[in-house]
This record gives structure tokens, C-alpha cells and sequence, in this order.
């Protein structure tokens, strides 16, 4: 008897949301728990589990499990759940330091960790500098956290190599591409390959590729998988964080995201703010300059920041490139073959990292 697609089980997304949290609930109660047989500042463990509890899409999570049912993965879950989680505490420990560095107010709808610990140190004038230092404590143990939750995973021992080295280079790419952002603030900042490189490096493959190809790695995954997962993760990561950058300035027309000034403020070499440069005519081009990275940078000069992108086709042009990026994904998928519930995920889950919302 022929089972049609339709009559596949969908893997569902809402459930291996509510597992992932699951795991990190019962490993962050573990180290509560630790902190205070030791005297260790209950106040850590609460921090994280705070910054978990504020939001997030859990993609790269949800990425995991998927890739682990996409390359055959089947029966007990546990172990891939495991190393889902762990990529939610890095998400943790990268999005704190990420905010130290960019000195950004808020994160989440709520202040950002560094700012809340300055606030709660009062007016001290070390205040600014020991909230910056707790924070970057606390992203430190997040990190060490995700790698321990890691490295406690039951694997099978022919895999537990692959998943480490998988995991290693992706950590490794994050940090190079966040040098490449700290320091290639203010530079170039017409060059939109140079933007694109960065995407690459930061954000691209730890939040597609990366996350899909470990949890093939837990399945044990052949080259056919890891070679799809390869040619749609770039695409699809980049599409992702060209979206965020256009919901960073702009906001989302269901207004659930508001038009932000981090990245305007902070003068980041964003794709579209690259894009505006080069099309610019020198006038509006002298005007962007002159307003983006301004710190002190207000609503109405966002106002005309957004008018200048809108007016160069530079907001227009980094839809045009989410959506042949998108395409590209589809094109993809069309052509992997893989199980039905997993090849359903995906698609989900690209459309979901590519929509104009939060």
C-alpha cells in the first residue's frame, strides 16, 4: 500500500519547542541547584533562565532536531534534544556579548543584561564597567554551559567526533565573524560584499547550516544529507539576517517588531546600509554618513535614514535578495529528496526565517 505525503506524521514544531525548553529547565535547575549547595550567586543560573524565558524562535534548535529526522534519525530522542539545547545556551552566551559590545539597550523587549546589572549596581561611577564585567561573566558560563550539555550527550562513538568538530567550527566562525563586525564597524561601509562576508561568518552558518548538519551528525548522515543541508544553509542564513537587519531600522507592518535605532546608533555595516551608500547620490550619500553611528542618533534622524534606504531602492533590493535566497532553498529541497516530515519542517521553518515578523 502507497502512503501519499499527506498521510506522512508531521514532525511538530510546537512540541520539539516545548522538549528543547524542557532539557535546558531541567539542566539550569541542576546548576541552581549546584550554585547553592557552593554559596555561588543564585542570581547567574537566574539570569539565563530569564534570558531564555524572554523569547527567542529556538530555530537553530529546532534546525537540529530537524536535520536528525531528515537524515534518518529515529526512536529515542534524547541525545539530539540534548545538543538542540546546547545551541540555545551558545545562543545565550553569543547574543550577551554581542549586546557588551554593541552597548545596545535592550534586548528581547527588556533591558540588556549588561544594562540591567549596570542599573542594579545604582549610580556608582564603576556602575557602567562591573555591569559590562558581570555580564560578560555570565555569557562566559553560558558558554561553558552549552559545551558541558554538549559533551554530556550520549553518542554513538563514531559520531561523537563528527558532532565535537562540527560543533568546534561553528564556534569558531562566530567569533571570527564578530571580530570582523567590531572591527570592520565604520569602514567600508559601502563595500556589500564585505557585509555579505560577515553574515557569513556571524550568523549564516551557526544559525542554518551548522545547527542542521549536527543533528544529521547524530544521526550518523551521510554526504548526500550533509551536502543538501550545506547548499541550503548559506543561502538561507543569509536570508535570515537580512530580514533581521530590515526589521532591525524598519520594524514589521504587524507591528510586533518596532523600528529599532541599535543598528543605525552603532553604525554597523549592515547589507542594506551598504546598499544605500552605493546607490546614493552624493548629497543623500553626505547625509548618511553624517547621521549613521551617531550615538546620540534620534527619532526624527532615523526617520530620514529610513527615507534615504526607502529612496535608494536600498530596502527594495535586500527583499529582492531574501527572496532569490529563499527560492534558492526551495530549489533545493525540491531536488534532496528526503523523508516527507522533514522536507515539511524545512520548508516551514524557511518561510519562518525569512517572514517580515518577530
Amino acid at each position: 500500500m502507497t502512503v501519499s505525503v499527506v498521510d506522512v506524521p508531521a514532525i511538530d514544531l510546537g512540541t520539539l519547542r516545548r522538549q528543547v525548553d524542557a532539557v535546558l529547565e531541567e539542566f539550569l535547575a541542576e546548576k541552581a541547584g549546584a550554585a547553592a549547595d557552593r554559596g555561588h550567586p543564585p542570581e547567574v543560573v537566574r539570569t539565563v533562565r530569564d534570558f531564555l524565558a524572554a523569547g527567542g524562535k529556538r530555530i537553530r534548535a529546532l534546525l537540529c532536531v530537524v536535520g536528525w529526522h531528515a537524515a534518518g534519525g529515529h526512536g529515542d530522542t534524547s541525545s539530539v534534544l540534548r545538543v538542540a539545547a546546547s545551541l540555545e545556551l551558545f545562543v545565550v552566551f553569543a547574543l550577551i556579548h554581542d549586546d557588551i559590545m554593541d552597548d545596545s539597550p535592550s534586548r528581547r523587549g527588556r533591558p540588556a543584561v549588561h544594562r540591567a546589572m549596570r542599573a542594579r549596581l545604582g549610580r556608582d561611577e564603576r556602575a557602567e564597567r562591573l555591569g559590562a564585567g558581570g555580564a560578560l561573566l555570565v555569557g562566559n558560563l553560558a558558554l561553558m554551559w552549552a559545551q558541558e550539555l554538549l559533551h554530556t550527550t550520549p553518542l554513538a562513538a563514531g559520531r561523537r567526533g563528527r558532532v565535537h568538530a562540527l560543533y568546534d567550527a561553528m564556534l569558531e566562525e562566530v567569533m571570527y565573524g564578530q571580530y570582523l563586525d567590531v572591527m570592520g564597524t565604520g569602514r567600508g561601509a559601502d563595500d556589500v560584499e564585505a557585509a555579505l562576508r560577515i553574515v557569513r561568518h556571524k550568523t549564516a552558518t551557526a544559525t542554518i547550516e551548522r545547527p542542521l548538519r549536527l543533528g544529521a551528525a547524530v544521526a550518523g548522515a551521510g554526504e548526500t544529507v550533509t551536502d543538501t543541508f550545506t547548499g541550503l544553509g548559506v543561502p538561507l542564513g543569509e536570508a535570515f539576517q537580512l530580514r533581521d537587519d530590515l526589521l532591525d531600522v524598519f520594524g514589521s507592518p504587524d507591528h510586533a517588531c518596532a523600528p529599532g535605532l541599535g543598528d543605525l546608533r552603532e553604525g554597523k555595516r549592515t547589507v542594506l546600509l551598504a546598499l544605500g551608500l552605493r546607490s546614493a547620490d552624493p548629497v543623500r550619500r553626505e547625509r548618511l554618513c553624517r547621521l549613521v553611528g551617531r550615538a546620540d542618533l534620534g527619532e526624527d534622524e532615523a526617520a530620514e535614514i529610513r527615507d534615504i534606504l526607502r529612496v535608494t531602492g536600498a530596502r527594495e533590493e535586500t527583499e529582492r535578495m531574501i527572496a532569490a535566497r529563499y527560492d534558492h532553498v526551495l530549489r533545493v529541497l525540491d531536488r534532496a529528496g528526503l523523508p516527507p516530515a522533514a522536507d515539511r519542517a524545512l520548508r516551514g521553518l524557511a518561510a519562518r526565517a525569512t517572514r517580515y515578523t518577530a
